[in-house]
């Protein structure tokens, strides 16, 4: 900058010895169009100095985090109770909002109930599981008793038939004496009655026998039927034990629900910070009905400042360089930050997915260039309070020298200017 203030001093010396001191030469049109004609050159020089070593932003503002309180409820709630004032200052967890707790009370009461309910039928559950398992056991003895009487029952035809044959015997031998008359007519009838007396023993015994097998070979798919119906009872059984055991934890997934839906009807402050706007009263309905917050949370922490620029003015930007605020909010006063980060970024180059092929114009010459923003921080952040959305001008320093102390002259002006803008009074 010093050589152009010295090209300048030079140039203006020559014109006032060659036109004005001395006039070697008669200031003519052609001079004028000449000299004019370097003059801005030179006035160039410092506009882009200025403009790349110290870039300067009129559209400058405080940003700071939001967030919107959306009731967490499952139906349309009272509100019965609000807890904090607008533009008070609240700590993170302190009470904002009180919805009507009695629906979901009743409803964990009654999950508690069900679970308790549904703890009773396990439990009945497990002890008819344990009287089936051992009645599955017996069943597995009455097959080995079915096969021990059948064994017997086929043992005792055996010895029915035999007993037949020998009252047979006895009966042919009597009749045969008491034909020849060696031997009472009594003896032969009584054997004959003995006789009828075994052949309806062995009926008898042989149907015993039946009954056994028949008990003992039923079978269904390889297994005795008294086993396959126990077995099938006992899984009958676990199987509704297990039913049981999936519906408590169904209940108590559904009783921890119902408890955070009842938690959730006592809102508290997500962080430190303050409310805007409050429009919530007691008697409104707030819930899965009325889409969308019921208020905005301001968030005191990591209040920041944005400013937008030019692309061509950040050529010579980077990350720590020192920035200058002048805030509309606090006229002739100026405030120290640094660069923060530059947002390389700019919502000029997002298309979203569509089927659609977009079409391509030239810029409009009117309408500005897509500018990048650049976040700053300041250097004593607890000087002053910023209200979120706070404007003012910003000057970033990305070199020293001339250029910056003009650019630090012209933004302590507009600063002094804001005791008079915006006109008129």
């Amino acid at each position: 900058m010093m050589f152009a203030f010295l090209i300048t001093f030079i140039f203006g010396l020559f014109v006032w010895l060659v036109f004005f001191k001395f006039k070697w030469l008669k200031l003519t049109p052609t001079w004028g169009v000449l000299s004019l004609f370097f003059v801005v050159h030179l006035l160039l020089t410092f506009v882009v100095g200025v403009r790349f070593v110290a870039p300067y932003s009129s559209n400058l503002k405080v940003v700071q985090h939001t967030i919107q309180l959306v009731p967490r409820l499952p139906e349309p709630t009272l509100v019965t109770a609000v807890l904090v004032q607008p533009d008070v200052p609240v700590k993170k967890g302190q009470p904002l909002f009180q919805f009507d707790r009695r629906p979901y009370e009743y409803q964990v009461r009654q999950l508690e109930a069900q679970i308790e309910a549904a703890s009773a039928s396990v439990e009945s559950s497990r002890y008819k599981v344990e009287q089936l398992r051992a009645e599955l056991a017996s069943a597995n003895q009455d097959v080995l008793m079915y096969k021990a009487d059948l064994d017997s029952a086929e043992q005792k035809v055996v010895k029915t038939k035999s007993e037949l044959e020998y009252a047979k015997y006895q009966q042919q031998l009597s009749q045969g004496l008491a034909h020849n008359g060696a031997g009472p007519e009594e003896d032969a009838q009584k054997w004959k009655a003995q006789m009828n007396a075994d052949e309806a023993a062995v009926l008898e015994a042989t149907a015993d026998a039946q009954r056994s097998r028949l008990k003992y070979q039923s079978q269904w798919e390889g297994v005795n039927t008294t086993v396959a119906i126990a077995t099938a009872q006992l899984k009958e059984s676990e199987a509704a034990q297990k039913q049981a055991s999936a519906t408590i934890a169904i209940e108590k997934a559904q009783l921890e629900l119902a408890r955070y839906y009842l938690d959730n009807t006592l809102m508290v402050a997500p962080e430190d910070g303050y409310i805007v706007n409050l429009q919530v009263q007691p008697g409104m309905v707030a819930g899965i009905v009325r889409v969308g917050g019921i208020a905005s949370f301001i968030v005191d922490n990591d209040r920041y400042l944005l400013a937008s620029y030019t692309q061509q003015n950040l050529k010579y930007v980077k990350v720590g360089q020192p920035v200058e605020v002048a805030l509309d909010l606090y006229p002739g006063q100026i405030f120290q930050g640094k660069v923060d980060s530059v947002w390389w970024a700019n919502g000029e180059g997002q298309y979203l997915p569509s089927d659609i092929i977009p079409k391509f114009y030239p810029a409009d010459p009117m309408k500005p260039q897509g500018e990048l923003a650049v976040m700053i921080q300041r250097n004593n952040p607890s000087k002053v309070g910023l209200p979120i959305g706070a404007q003012g001008a910003a000057a970033i320093y990305a070199g020293r020298g001339g250029f910056a102390v003009v650019r630090k002259i012209t933004i302590r002006m507009h600063s002094w200017f804001n005791w008079l803008y915006p006109m008129p009074f």
